[in-house]
């Protein structure tokens, strides 16, 4: 029997997520299936999966004239539909929920993309989907923005389970740490307890090295002279998102080992796994697992759209990488201030998150729009 290596990655410490929800695979039996027998212990969505999900899916079409016969406007449908999707797929995860004492079992669910800017709408609506979805394994997802941390350190006092996704500089990951932090210090305060509150921090990967290689090829199709500054250009390709990666998990070291974070862990608290995101490779030149293989470690999280959790299972190498190479890691990125490769990193990040929340929007507009399409041709005439 072949080995699924899926299985394998759990006993170094990191759990496999899968970046994908719709009916099809609940009703299906699959997403229970991949539970129960292929190593998956949580779930993450967001608007483009749920657009890919709903927007030409007649599953959901029982459902949509449900909504138009009680005259709920097109946003409220696109809940009723998702709501009871995810609450669904909390009940499927709900026994790894209490079997990994609240560690995996989750689902994550992001609050609209449109208010990723406005920290009072955040908050709102983190309590409302907390409260109507009604699952303790439900977790909130907000984007890493500045506007994004103080409803973190909010949301987290008031007791609710939080992803923070779109982090792509260390900065922003530590950020998002020490928010993680304030709000369990605050729930402390209020005498609240803090041992049944998970968060992860969606440090996200290939989008970065797509960035980079991009510049990257745009010096290299201008013409390069010299050998050295040719091969020099080309060590860069491919390697940054990885050695960000290596070097964010060294912050988390830190933090955990600060005196501040062991204070809350004497009371229960529950570490703020990093979670690897955006793991699919964009380029077919490099491996299909290249984002799994070389962040395999303890207290992580894995999040793989299904292609890559397909690829892992067959061929994933597994073994303890997020502590290796670290000071090459280092070297990497500050080899791009070389005035040869001259790429500054803080824009790119910038770039990226600005880039990041556009790509959710687009298709949580677009999503709008076809769930409009569609009450019309469903509609009584």
């Amino acid at each position: 029997m072949t080995t699924n290596h899926l299985l394998e990655i759990n006993q170094y410490g990191q759990s496999i997520w899968m970046d994908n929800l719709s009916r099809d695979i609940i009703q299906s039996g699959e997403l229970k299936d991949l539970v129960e027998n292929q190593g998956i212990s949580g779930i993450t969505s967001n608007p483009a999966i749920f657009e890919k999900a709903i927007a030409n899916n007649v599953i959901y079409d029982a459902d949509i004239e449900a909504g138009i016969r009680a005259g709920l406007p097109i946003y409220k449908i696109y809940e009723s539909l998702v709501f009871a999707d995810i609450r669904n797929a909390c009940d499927i995860l709900r026994p790894v929920y209490e079997a990994s004492n609240r560690l995996d079992g989750y689902v994550s669910m992001e609050v609209p993309p449109t208010i990723a800017h406005d920290t009072q709408a955040t908050i709102n609506e983190a309590r409302r989907y907390f409260q109507e979805i009604g699952r303790e394994n439900l977790m909130i997802k907000i984007p890493g923005t500045e506007a994004g941390l103080p409803a973190v350190e909010q949301v987290i006092a008031e007791g609710m389970n939080v992803n923070i996704t779109l982090l792509f500089s260390v900065q922003s990951y530590i950020n998002t740490a020490w928010a993680y932090i304030r709000g369990l210090e605050k729930r402390v305060a209020q005498g609240q307890d803090i041992s049944k509150i998970a968060s992860v921090a969606s440090f996200f990967l290939s989008r970065i090295d797509s960035n980079i290689d991009a510049k990257i090829d745009a010096k290299l199709k201008k013409g390069v002279d010299d050998i050295n500054l040719e091969a020099k250009l080309r060590a860069v390709k491919g390697k940054v998102a990885i050695a960000n990666a290596k070097i964010a998990y060294q912050e988390y070291e830190k933090i955990i080992a600060s005196d501040r974070w062991q204070a809350l862990a004497a009371k229960g608290a529950k570490v703020q796994r990093l979670l690897w995101a955006s793991t699919s490779t964009k380029d077919p030149n490099y491996s299909d697992v290249m984002y799994v293989d070389q962040l395999i470690g303890p207290d992580t999280v894995n999040t793989l759209p299904p292609a890559t959790i397909k690829a892992c299972a067959d061929h994933c190498d597994v073994a303890n990488r997020v502590k290796t190479n670290v000071e090459e890691a280092y070297q990497l990125i500050e080899s791009l201030k070389d005035p040869d490769i001259n790429i500054d990193i803080d824009v790119v990040m910038e770039e990226l998150l600005v880039e990041g929340i556009d790509k959710f929007i687009k298709p949580f507009e677009s999503l709008m729009n076809s769930l409009e399409n569609k009450v019309k041709l469903l509609s009584p005439v």
